[in-house]
């Protein structure tokens, strides 16, 4: 332990905040940061020069939201491997529409067959449960927007329930949400966002040894 680390009383013992994890929050947060902004980059594209491009936005959307779950603090680890296995089949899902749409078409073919979303859904619930983690720990107002809106547009859309223009909009509403809780994290301990330390290590403790 450095002079720089700090010291806090966990559940189950103490435990320090090294440099190191402060350097993990801050990209965890700045990971977060591209997500939403690319995500609003993404429908701010389709509004203003049309869908033929915009989906050069889901590039760095993907690779935001799968540094975020690598950066993120989750003491359950099978929910965390599980976002991280809805990021990697939404980013397959949204690899097979570009294959067979062709990149240029793929968002009009996004928006004339909703039934591409049970493809590329996984990478928007992935993010969902991220702000439902954030809401979880930290009771941001607009965590749990974000939460809810992702989840209820696409399923909307997907049934039938909701035209594609005001999907675009409950997903630009999400976006800014999410700029606006990734911009809030900046000024917070970075002590909050790694989390009890002392939990981790008793749930690693927990797991049955490896067969001899």
């Amino acid at each position: 332990m450095t002079t720089a680390d700090q010291q806090f009383q966990g559940v189950y013992g103490t435990y320090v905040i090294t440099e190191a994890d402060r350097r993990e929050v801050q990209r965890y947060r700045l990971a977060l940061l591209l997500s939403g902004a690319s995500l609003l980059g993404g429908v701010l594209h389709c509004w203003v020069l049309g869908m033929a491009w915009a989906w050069l936005w889901v590039i760095p959307l993907a690779a935001g939201v799968g540094l975020a779950l690598h950066w993120i603090h989750i003491y359950l680890k099978p929910l965390h491997q599980l976002l991280q296995l809805f990021w990697l089949l939404g980013c397959l899902g949204w690899i097979g529409l570009i294959a067979s749409a062709g990149p240029t078409n793929s968002l009009s073919t996004l928006a004339d067959h909703p039934l591409w979303l049970l493809a590329i859904g996984p990478l928007f619930a992935a993010l969902a449960g991220i702000g439902f983690k954030e809401f979880f720990c930290f009771r941001r107002p607009e965590a749990i927007g974000l939460t809810l809106l992702l989840p209820v547009a696409l399923l909307s859309r997907l049934v039938g329930w909701m035209p594609a223009q005001p999907c675009l909009v409950s997903l630009g509403v999400a976006s800014m949400l999410l700029v606006l809780l990734a911009c809030r994290k900046f000024g917070v301990d970075a002590a909050a966002d790694v989390g009890d330390k002392s939990v981790f290590a008793y749930l690693d403790g927990q797991l049955p040894d490896p067969p001899s």
